[in-house]
């Protein structure tokens, strides 16, 4: 009970000590580059708080990072490294695009078969380091990482070849498959919040029944502490190998669903990559894979991301700090999880 209670206090101890040296080391940057922290850090937290606006535009932020640190989450429960998020939001991104233009449906029909093609892009893309991992255990990092690639490439040959309209971009989706609220857009000065946010909150639930209430999802993390001993006990490995990938790809396309259904309601030819994958990684990381810990951290996150444009507007200050802030975060929790493995060995030691 002492050491089950000793883990709970450390995964959240341990990242609140890293934002905290995030915020203290940069904080000793404003003031070596000439800027007054004090002054800087009062303009970050009017930026996330100060207006309902930027309230709006802080929860909308939230919800691309939500479901990406959900997919990078889910892959971590069960012993996988999922690097490409952001190739699988991206091809979820241009499926539900494709969707919400392609066809004329009531909107109760419309705007879950265009998420769900989201869901099933990220999910193929998933497929296949998941395939080559279990059949030829291939290492998911290096072909994810390639994948990402492959999906950025394809989906701007997509668009340039069949969907492309003025201004380097799709046309813009049927108002049926719209994730837009005026609602809530109306509650926040305007913002672009829309009800995706209402998605990423119900897909937090989805993970934490899936893996903790499920007999797959118990499967799947007792295959994520030792393929071995679940090979021993019965459990097909390999299966459960490419269910997570494809699980953890649906997720992230998800994620990208919410930006071409409710942000921006097309979808671009993109000159790089969104860099919310990646940051996916960062908000799993500060959230200690938990579902609840990746609202936090999405929401943490989020706030500095907009709370930027008000520090530079207001107090002068780069927004290029804040992406300093985030780097200290993540070095921080990375860090955290090295002393926690020296901590163990050394106690195994008895030393």
């Amino acid at each position: 009970m002492k050491k089950a209670l000793d883990s709970k206090l450390s995964h959240i101890l341990f990242p609140l000590i890293a934002v905290l040296f995030g915020i203290i080391i940069g904080a000793i940057i404003m003031l070596l580059s000439g800027n007054n922290p004090i002054t800087g850090y009062s303009a970050l937290v009017r930026g996330i708080f100060g207006d309902m606006y930027f309230i709006g535009e802080t929860l909308r932020t939230m919800t691309p990072l939500i479901l990406a640190g959900l997919a990078v989450a889910f892959a971590f429960r069960t012993g996988l490294f999922n690097i490409g998020v952001e190739g699988q939001l991206i091809v979820g991104w241009l499926a539900s695009v494709y969707v919400g233009l392609a066809f004329d449906l009531p909107a109760i029909i419309h705007l879950p078969l265009a998420i769900g093609a989201g869901a099933l892009a990220g999910a193929i893309w998933g497929l296949v380091p998941g395939l080559l991992k279990a059949r030829f255990h291939v290492h998911e990092v290096i072909v994810t990482i390639m994948m990402n690639y492959i999906a950025l490439y394809v989906v701007n040959y997509i668009i340039r070849t069949f969907l492309l309209q003025p201004g380097e971009r799709t046309g813009t989706i049927s108002p049926s498959a719209s994730l837009a609220s005026p609602f809530l857009q109306s509650i926040t000065d305007f913002s672009r919040l829309h009800y995706g946010f209402l998605v990423a909150i119900a897909a937090c639930f989805v993970l934490w029944f899936v893996l903790w209430k499920t007999a797959k999802g118990f499967e799947l993390r007792s295959v994520g502490f030792n393929q071995h001993a679940s090979e021993y006990a019965g459990m097909d490995v390999k299966t459960n190998i490419v269910l997570s990938m494809v699980i953890s790809g649906a997720f992230a396309g998800v994620g990208g669903a919410m930006e071409g259904l409710g942000t921006y309601q097309y979808m671009t030819v993109m000159a790089g990559f969104t860099g919310v994958g990646f940051d996916g990684i960062a908000v799993a990381l500060l959230g200690a894979n938990t579902a609840i810990g990746v609202v936090l951290a999405a929401g943490l996150f989020g706030g500095l991301k907009i709370g930027a444009l008000n520090m530079q507007s207001q107090a002068g200050i780069p927004t290029e700090l804040v992406d300093i802030v985030i780097a200290l975060i993540i070095f921080f929790v990375a860090s955290s999880y090295l002393v926690r493995w020296i901590i163990s060995r050394l106690k195994k030691e008895g030393i």
